[in-house]
């Protein structure tokens, strides 16, 4: 366990962390690495849709993304370039609903669905069982990889994790989402799970899956809902059996996990992240000794943009996790 002193200095012209958290999202010109996709069947008769990018036999990392992303989203993608250049694999995995196809089910991802990280995991490591791996996640899929790195405790092999701008405590960053500017963030992420289920509805029913298709229908009209709590509370909890949102916030939330995490594993928060709050991020006395805290003034939520030239943005993120991958490599 222990606090690094990091050494991200946001870019000057990029100064405030709205400014961080929007620049990436919507103006970074996408890279386009090769990718080969495969799809998993999972047990309870749905799929996961996987992001190759790689050949070979070197390293193996998971990616996962954070809420209403997918494997397309830009630091998913970003990320797989660098890790490609410097020799090793990715599989970004989709949540199910998020591959730019509805998953079969009522069901898609919630912060703290575990069951498909782990099933591509073992999936993964029973056909390379000699093969090297780690996980990187963010913000929603942060979450995941940490509540998962905790509840499996010395069960998982992985050489190294990384988890980015990771809502620690949820009830926390759903109140945070409910005052000044962020509740912009939050009317842009509830109108997109909103119009997602509209429209999964009538998937599910043109697939002839009326069953599936009345779990949705029968949570009822979404259009008066206008926060986390409400939607987390009417939707989340009644899809996925929490007895109501204080019980998802709860059980869900990753910080609990922290001490129980075995596997090297890197946390990068920023204190200025619109999402959430300081008091989000964990004290060392929470930390496994496994577990190494960067904590940085500014960079928004999964911005961390540096650079003088506003032309030339550096996404320090792709400098600051290969770099922890590849130290932790290098003590395998």
């Amino acid at each position: 366990m222990m606090l690094i002193q990091s050494t991200f200095k946001p870019a000057w012209w990029l100064n405030n962390p709205h400014l961080q958290t929007l620049y990436p999202a919507l103006l970074r010109k996408p890279v386009n690495p090769v990718l080969k996709r495969e799809r998993l069947l999972t047990a309870d008769g749905d799929f996961i849709d996987i992001d190759f990018c790689g050949e070979g036999d070197q390293p193996l990392v998971i990616l996962l993304h954070g809420l209403t992303g997918s494997s397309q989203s830009v630091y998913i993608k970003g990320l797989q370039q660098v890790l490609l250049q410097q020799g090793l694999r990715s599989a970004a995995l989709n949540f199910r609903g998020c591959s730019g196809e509805y998953n079969h089910s009522s069901r898609c991802y919630h912060s703290g669905e575990t069951g498909d990280i782990d099933f591509l995991y073992r999936t993964l490591h029973a056909r390379e069982p000699d093969t090297k791996m780690a996980a990187v996640g963010f913000s929603l899929g942060g979450n995941v990889l940490l509540k998962w790195l905790g509840e499996q405790g010395d069960d998982v092999q992985l050489f190294a994790a990384t988890a980015v701008s990771v809502p620690l405590v949820l009830s926390a960053c759903a109140n945070k989402l409910d005052s000044g500017f962020s509740k912009l963030y939050r009317a842009s992420l509830l109108r997109e799970l909103k119009e997602y289920l509209h429209l999964k509805q009538q998937y599910l029913e043109s697939l002839g899956k009326t069953s599936e298709a009345e779990i949705i229908r029968q949570i009822g009209d979404l259009d008066n809902i206008n926060s986390f709590w409400q939607y987390d509370d009417r939707v989340i909890a009644q899809l996925y059996d929490f007895a109501n949102v204080e019980d998802y916030y709860q059980r869900s939330s990753s910080r609990q996990f922290l001490k129980a995490i075995t596997v090297p594993t890197l946390l990068i928060q920023a204190q200025d992240d619109p999402f959430m709050t300081p008091a989000v991020i964990p004290d060392v006395s929470e930390l496994s000794s496994s577990v190494l805290l960067e904590s940085t003034q500014a960079g928004g939520h999964v911005g961390f943009i540096t650079g003088n030239n506003p032309l030339q943005p550096q996404y320090w993120l792709e400098q600051r996790i290969p770099e922890f991958l590849q130290q932790q490599l290098s003590h395998v």
